[in-house]
């Protein structure tokens, strides 16, 4: 039987995610459904590698795995023996706060260029620094003896500001293939989020080669609000794409109010002139309300639980999970799962990790891999989970 409680919000400042003020409910009732506290698992747990502050995975054709960690360095992993190796042709990065290397991602036509897109954060002039997006070449000579040749940046956040948090730089490609998405944060400065001369506090959707498409919705603008494909984000830590062609992302509130969100071309997510959540001195901020101009969230939480990373569930191993969003919670400590219909998400299971979660993903046989965070000083750990044996009969 589920116990029906609430997991407090751990503080953490670099998240930028830790309040605990309840609000008034969105106009979507989906977002009053509270998650549960599992106190059983229908999951175990195996321990395959740890790693030093890990950020993003994703899987290659032969199982294999690729690692970022934040400080710089691209990873190989054997799942089967746990073997871990160093990736050459890693970017120099901006290391500090939220920043350093982030997402990895294979690019849609991997089995023909093995082209490997990977985010990161690139100093600027004077103390400035902002995200980029780079692709290169996968190039092995043995199995875990690898490069990334031909490293080059396709994107720039734009402009480069000051702080060191809210870069989001995560990556998703349309199930077609013919466009990247990215997030781009608002860089804790609000108002570029509701200013399409930039690129910040947004959706992004640009071509593979960094170019931008004609057909965006504010192309005719030109300069990098061109990109935009939805603004008014805040720190978007996460995107996914379902079967049907829907974007999901998630992204960290200020005090409460972490959202999931449908992402829709042109429309404006309401940041920082809206949200379920609190300024930190608790100072009140509107709430999604119907008529305001913004779209509201399909699920939101208060107390934070911190969103880090989103996949869309499509395999057979958890049949009873087809069709739901995981992600991870890093202040939350938890693994979540939404129950998605269409263009409707509802809370479904919350599980207690004892960990930090920064990076959720699906196997391909259909298990669920998550990275620990492991910025505490402690190693992050790769963990794999399977049907647990009572689960499983």
């Amino acid at each position: 039987m589920k116990a029906m409680l609430a997991i407090a919000a751990l503080p953490f400042i670099l998240a930028a995610c830790n309040g605990s003020t309840d609000k008034a409910v969105a106009s979507d009732t989906s977002a009053q459904e509270p998650g549960a506290l599992n106190t059983g698992k229908p999951f175990q747990e195996t321990a395959v590698a740890d790693f030093n502050e890990p950020w993003a995975m994703t899987f290659l054709p032969d199982g294999k795995l690729l690692v970022t960690e934040k400080k710089g360095m691209l990873k190989i992993v054997d799942p089967q023996s746990g073997k871990i190796a160093d990736v050459g042709g890693a970017p120099k990065v901006d290391f500090g706060g939220q920043g350093g290397l982030g997402d990895v991602v294979l690019g849609p036509d991997f089995a023909r260029d093995k082209m490997v897109y990977l985010s990161w954060i690139e100093a600027g002039q004077g103390d400035t620094r902002g995200a980029v997006v780079g692709r290169g070449a996968l190039n092995c000579s043995q199995p875990m003896a690898c490069s990334i040749d031909g490293l080059s940046i396709i994107w720039r956040q734009d402009p480069k500001v000051t702080g060191r948090g809210h870069f989001s730089h995560r990556i998703a490609f349309s199930l077609d293939g013919q466009y990247m998405f990215l997030s781009s944060g608002e860089r804790q400065k609000g108002a570029p989020a509701q200013d399409l001369s930039n690129n910040l506090g947004s959706v992004l959707r640009l071509k593979p080669d960094g170019s931008v498409p004609a057909d965006n919705p504010f192309a005719g603008k030109g300069g990098s609000g061109a990109q935009v494909w939805s603004y008014g984000h805040r720190n978007i830590l996460g995107l996914a794409f379902a079967p049907n062609g829907n974007l999901w992302e998630n992204e960290m509130g200020p005090k409460g109010g972490d959202e999931v969100n449908l992402i829709k071309r042109g429309e404006n997510y309401g940041w920082p002139n809206a949200s379920n959540g609190s300024d930190y001195d608790d100072t009140d901020i509107p709430d999604h309300k119907p008529g305001d101009g913004y779209q509201p969230p399909k699920v939101f939480w208060n107390p934070s639980i911190s969103p880090a990373s989103l996949v869309y569930y499509t395999g057979s191993l958890f049949p009873q999970w087809k069709d739901s969003l995981f992600l991870g919670g890093l202040s939350g400590k938890a693994l979540i799962r939404l129950k998605v219909s269409d263009q409707t998400a509802t809370k479904g299971d919350q599980w207690d990790m004892g960990a930090r979660i920064r990076e959720v993903e699906q196997g391909p046989q259909g298990a669920l891999w998550l990275l620990e965070d492991g910025s505490d000083g402690s190693r992050g750990r790769l963990l794999k989970l399977t049907p647990a044996p009572a689960a499983a009969s």
